[in-house]
Formats: structure tokens, sequence, C-alpha cells
């Protein structure tokens, strides 16, 4: 790897970049650098550039590049964070300061990790392109992996897949979540991995591949007939994500339909349902596996339209629908946002949001932060209707009781029933995707029940009933004690 890759990719970003600077830091960290070498044997700038390389490929901003190729000067040179500040500003310097405060968490299994993961948690969200730099920085170090012992190579591999994997999906860098996921699978699975591997790209690539393109023919020229401009492409499903799937419902690979798709990128979001109409006037659609993210965007931020239908001789074939902008923050999440919409990473995304307040509700109880966040924000999220059409999304098995208490306070706190796809029903209903609820409320209703506490799931939602249930315990004792205020 070489700067000048680097800055190619860089000017094809942004023709406006300061390349000077971009050089300058390169120079920083090579002198810094000299004479250190990997256990693979490289020198070490190589890492620092393949960091800022990874970067660059995800369209990060140039602080945030440049601090990739600074990220370990601090913890392994003689040259401290104040120079790097003295040299290149306070805005970088915190940037690798964030870095070099995560690079001294060490894993040790979930549970033992759990302040740790506390730490870096509230770190990132004091700016997500620390995030960022650290996907790529562990990125290049799993690519290197097998110049550590067995014993490392297993336990960074667990670590990177449990958190940092995460952690890239729910910031929408799809990019850097596949091919994190599927060197870990290569370290922790590896007889599975060879096995699917050579499947996947020995037997099946070549049949693949001439099924993909006859479907892209015919769809391109369904397109050219509706006067509607867009490319069309194949994409091959990544191998973790297939191997996922094969335990989850418990198949074969030759059971497992979707390891493809294929993408159509256009102009517009009106022509995203054109082109879904052409897609849908071809070939016979799978009526329930057919979702709306445009309509109904992921928390992440992600939009396409996706339809599987029943394609050539009847084979099962999945469609992503998505405009230009869309594919590109499909990509690289929210380092495309932070690039392309602000500059900065003023924005956050909703869920960091989250993890503040579930740090202020469990300030004194790591453990329980941690699973709760590992509930609310990692795992799946629902898509929740009002009447009015509003969405409200909510960690998966959430009850209508946590979805009263997510619309307001006071409508979950005087929940009388509700009312899920024009039934009535229990307040301990599991909730799906795509649900329209109802809350029925009682104006007479002093508060939630604390029997709620054995089935919600939200933080919200109990501790909002756990803080009335005390508060009631309170003024019952004030009417048998006297005195008592």
């Amino acid at each position: 790897m070489t700067i000048e890759q680097i800055i190619t990719r860089v000017k094809e970003n942004n023709p406006e970049a300061d390349i000077e600077l971009l050089e300058l830091a390169f120079q920083y960290a090579d002198h810094a650098h000299e004479g250190q070498f990997r256990r693979s044997g490289e020198p070490y700038i190589e890492h620092s550039l393949h960091t800022a390389f990874i970067l660059a490929e995800i369209k990060a901003d140039l602080p945030t590049i440049m601090a990739g190729l600074l990220h370990d000067v601090p913890e392994d040179t003689e040259y401290d964070l104040e120079d790097v500040k003295k040299n290149f500003g306070e805005e970088i310097a915190t940037l690798v300061e964030g870095i070099t405060k995560l690079s001294k968490i060490k894993y040790r299994g979930i549970e033992r990790y759990a302040e740790s993961l506390r730490k870096m948690f509230l770190f990132m969200a004091s700016d997500i392109r620390v995030a960022l730099i650290k996907f790529a920085d562990r990125l290049h170090n799993l690519r290197t992996l097998d110049s550590l012992p067995p014993e490392k190579q297993v336990r960074i591999a667990q670590e990177s897949i449990e958190i940092y994997a995460q952690l890239a999906g729910l910031l929408g860098v799809w990019r850097l979540k596949w091919q994190i996921e599927d060197l870990c699978f290569k370290y922790l699975h590896p007889e599975e991995f060879n096995k699917l591997q050579y499947k996947y790209e020995v037997e099946q690539r070549a049949e693949q591949n001439q099924f993909i393109q006859k479907t892209k023919e015919k769809l391109t020229n369904g397109l050219i007939e509706a006067n509607i401009k867009g490319e069309v492409s194949g994409r091959f499903k990544h191998l973790y994500s297939i191997w996922l799937k094969m335990q989850r419902k418990d198949r074969r690979f030759d059971e497992i339909q979707d390891v493809f798709a294929l993408r159509v990128v256009v102009d517009d979001i009106a022509d995203c349902y054109r082109a879904l109409g052409v897609i849908h006037s071809i070939w016979r659609p799978k009526i329930n596996r057919f979702k709306d993210y445009i309509g109904v965007p992921k928390p992440n931020g992600y939009r396409s339209i996706h339809t599987t239908v029943f394609g050539i001789d009847g084979k099962a074939t999945e469609f992503q629908i998505r405009t230009k902008e869309m594919n590109v923050e499909a990509n690289y999440g929210i380092a495309a946002h932070i690039y392309y919409k602000t500059g900065h990473a003023e924005k956050q995304p909703r869920w960091i949001k989250e993890i503040i307040n579930l740090q202020k509700d469990f300030e004194n109880n790591t453990k329980d932060f941690i699973k709760q966040v590992k509930f609310e924000i990692f795992r799946d999220r629902i898509f929740v209707f009002t009447p009015q059409g509003d969405v409200y999304d909510l960690p998966s098995g959430s009850t209508p009781v946590d979805f009263a208490f997510a619309v307001h306070t006071d409508i979950g706190s005087h929940c009388s029933s509700a009312i899920v796809n024009d039934r009535i029903s229990p307040l301990d209903t599991s909730l799906k995707s795509g649900d329209h609820v109802e809350i029925l409320t009682d104006k007479n209703r002093k508060g939630p029940s604390r029997d709620w506490l054995k089935f919600v799931k939200t933080s919200r939602a109990r501790n909002k009933i756990k803080s009335y249930v005390n508060q009631s315990r309170f003024e019952q004792l004030r009417k048998f004690i006297p005195g008592m205020k």
C-alpha cells in the first residue's frame, strides 16, 4: 500500500481535498514508526496506510483519513497526543485520542468486557468517526491475523464478530460489516468456512453467474422499454450470512435459494417504484417476500425496496431497488452521511441517543446496562404503525405496552387495552413488523400496573412502571406513618 493510492481514492471522492495535509500526515506517521515492524514482518507504517485506505474506500472525510494514518502514533512511538495536536490541530488529535483509548480495551468474554463496552459506546457517541477508524483498524488486523497464535486469532475474531461487526451494521457500513464477518467466520469455524467456500466459489459460481446475466439482460430490456434509466448488477451474498441462514433454518447450502441478489439503481424515488412495476410485470412476485424500506427506512437509515420473484425457470430471485444516493448510503452508511450531508458528525443515529439514555437509566449497574444495550440496540428492530400511519421502531419482541410508552408516557400509563391489526389483543402480545396498533386508554386509571413488569421489554416502559410503583408505595406509607414527608 502507498500514500499515492490513498491520494488517488481521496481525489476521486473529493477533488477539493487538501492533499498536502494528507501527505504531511503520512510523512509524520512514517517518521514516527520508522524502524518498527509488525509480527507479520511488514513495516508498521503499512498498517497505518491500509487503515487510511479502507477509510478512503468508505468515503470518510479527510480528518478521519488523516487520523487513520496517525492512529497508532501516541501509543506505539515516542510522540504523544500533544505532538499530534500541535502539528495537526485539535479535531484530528481528538479522533486519535479516541482510538488510543479504544485500543486499551481488551476482550475477555462479553461479561468481563461489560465495563469496557460501556466506555466504548459512550466514547463513540461523542464522535462517531472514532468508530469508523476503529472498524478500519480492526479490518486490517483481521486480514493479517495469520501471524498471531491460534488462541489469539480466536479471541480477536470473537470480539470482532460480537462487537465491531454489529456496530458496523448499526452504522450502516455494510461494506465493512460483511468483510469483518467473513474473516471472523474463517477463524471461528474453519471447517464450515472451507466447505462453504468450495461449494460457493467452485461448484456453483459459474452457474449462478450465467443465471444472473440472463436475468440482468431481461430486466435491462424491460427498463429500456419503460423508458427508465437504471443500472442492473448482480451481488453475491457473503459466506457468513449464508451460513447463518443455514443454521437458523436447518438447511443445506443447496436448499438456500437467495445466495445472490440483483440490484437496480435508478435516478429517483419515483423510478424505484416504476422499476418495481417492471419487475413484477416480467416475473410473478412472492407475496410474503416484499419489503419497502424506502417508505419505512431501517433504524440505521437504510433505504431500498426488496422484492423476491419467481424468476427464470421459476427460481426464486431477489431484487433490491434504490437510487444512486441510497446505494452510496447502503454501502457506506454513516460515513457517507458525514461526508455528503454535513461534512462532520453532528447528526447522530437514533441508536446512539438511545445508548446515552440507557447509560442514565443504568448508571450504577453496568451488567444490566450492557444487557439492555444488546437487547434494545443490537437486536433486530420491528416497525409498528399508529392508526395515523406514524412509524415507531422497537426491539423485536416488544409488546403493546412498550409501544404505548414509546408514543407517550401518558398513553402508556393509562393504557387499558390494545387493538392490533383491527383485533383486540392482550397487552403482553409480541408485536411483529408491520403491525398496526391502537392503544385504548382509561382516563380513570391511576397509572400502570405492576404486573406489566413481567412482560415489558424496553427500558423506557420498565423504568416508567417502576417509577410509578415506587411512588405509589411511598404514598401508601405516608398515609400510615404520621409526619412522613
